[in-house]
This record gives C-alpha cells, structure tokens and sequence, in this order.
C-alpha cells in the first residue's frame, strides 16, 4: 500500500530553522539524508520532495481556460507542509514507524524535533459505472 508522508513545519512563519546553529542544520540534513537512503535501500520510497517556503505558492484556477494566478487566499495557520515522501510498504503499522523516524529528525541541540507528519493512504480513482 502507498502512503504519503507529509511534514509540517513553522509555529511562527517556519524561518526559525535558520537561526539555528550550523551543526544543528548540518545534523539534521545528515540525518534526512540517511532516512531517505535506508528508505531508498529498503526499496519503501517511491518518491520524496522538499517544498519552497509558502511565500512562493501561488493559487490558480480556471477562468475560461486562462490560468489566474494569485497569491492567495491561504489558511491561516501556525503550521505548513514542507516536505513529503510517498512510500510503498506493507502496512499502516509500517507507514506509521516511518512517519515517526521522521519526526525524530534532530534539531537544536541534537534533540529529536518531533515534526507533525501526516500519514494518507494514496487512493486510486474513483470506480467508473459502465
């Protein structure tokens, strides 16, 4: 079964991560490299991406067949989604130990973060009547 694992990151506006120290970043972009490989190995990963802060997301929608882009309306919130994977593995059980070594990424100090990650199965299309 597919899922995917989304990370949600910022309790003010997600920029506290550069104030890090650089150890501190450099041990947890070690340790998401490490977690993406032992997924890579264990042939779990179908697919994961970090994304651009929410400041570079744009809204669009159909209007005749034009594209209209804004820049909103988005919800307002302490919290948003930073990065994905979409794994395959055997069960939820399984897809919940590995939302939770994700959340464990370090942060200052070395402490594990504790990062929400959202679990969804992947749903496949909707049954067509013939």
């Amino acid at each position: 079964m597919k899922y995917m694992l989304m990370m949600h990151v910022g309790r003010d506006d997600g920029t506290e991560v550069l104030d890090w120290a650089p150890e501190d970043i450099r041990n947890m972009v070690e340790f998401q490299r490490a977690f993406d490989q032992e997924l890579e190995e264990s042939g779990e990963m179908v697919f994961n991406a970090g994304l651009g802060w929410p400041d570079k997301a744009r809204i669009v929608r159909s209007d005749d067949g034009a594209a209209v882009v804004t820049d909103g309306p988005f919800p307002e919130g302490r919290e948003f989604l930073i990065g994905f994977w979409v794994v395959d593995c055997d069960s939820e059980e399984r897809a919940y130990a590995i939302a939770a070594k994700a959340s464990s990424s370090p942060g200052p100090g070395g402490a594990p973060t504790g990062v929400p990650i959202e679990v969804r199965p992947l749903a496949g299309p909707p049954p067509v009547d013939a």
